[in-house]
């Protein structure tokens, strides 16, 4: 699957293809630590904030996750 902007795609390629052998290979055997994708999200995540400002893509009012960021608590 591709980008959401063009500039993005390859980016987006290495991050998933490098986090998917991490996952396969480390997490799902028991190993949480070292993810090697790490170092890719912040780059690849500017690059698609700026593909969605670019093509005008309205985000108001959603929540992203991401490498540092803590999933919301539920309101239940």
């Amino acid at each position: 699957m591709n980008s959401v902007g063009e500039a993005c795609t390859d980016m987006k390629r290495e991050y998933d293809q490098r986090f998917n052998r991490w996952f396969a290979e480390k997490f799902l055997k028991g190993d949480g630590s070292g993810d090697p994708s790490t170092d890719l999200f912040k780059p690849y995540q500017q690059c698609v904030q700026k593909a969605i400002k670019e093509k005008e893509i309205p985000i108001e009012g959603l929540e992203f996750m991401g490498h540092g960021k803590e999933k919301p608590e539920s309101s239940s």
